[in-house]
């Protein structure tokens, strides 16, 4: 995948289609320029991150299949540089605390600009 110096990649794990679009336009109306790639399950995040080496990922937790915490510390395992940021409904102290350990941001749903904002700002920070 061809991209210019500023255009970062960011995949979106997520089995909702809704929330998928809404975390798309959302950081497309911050960063028109980076490139959005998709998945539905953890399964497809793993073939994403292999196939297009994004340089960010937003991860659902609760997914048909392998958990997005599963998903995480496999693609952080193998690509330590890729900041992800889990985001949940599920918002109790366990998730919180294993995000962190994982090297992730956890994000509360609902998606909001708020929200989108925090993911932002992770995603920004220097490594």
């Amino acid at each position: 995948m061809t991209q210019d110096n500023s255009a970062k990649i960011l995949l979106i794990v997520d089995d909702s289609r809704l929330s998928r679009m809404m975390i798309r336009s959302m950081v497309l109306a911050q960063h028109p320029n980076w490139i959005i790639i998709e998945a539905a399950s953890g399964e497809e995040a793993l073939e994403s991150v292999d196939q297009n080496m994004p340089n960010f990922c937003t991860m659902d937790i609760n997914m048909p299949g392998m958990l997005g915490t599963d998903a995480t510390e496999q693609i952080l395992l193998k690509y330590p540089n890729i900041r992800i940021a889990i985001f949940s409904a599920n918002t109790q102290e366990y998730y919180r605390t294993h995000a962190a350990k994982l090297g992730a941001q956890f994000v509360s749903k609902p998606i909001t600009e708020k929200s989108i904002v925090k993911a932002l700002e992770f995603f920004e920070l220097e490594p």
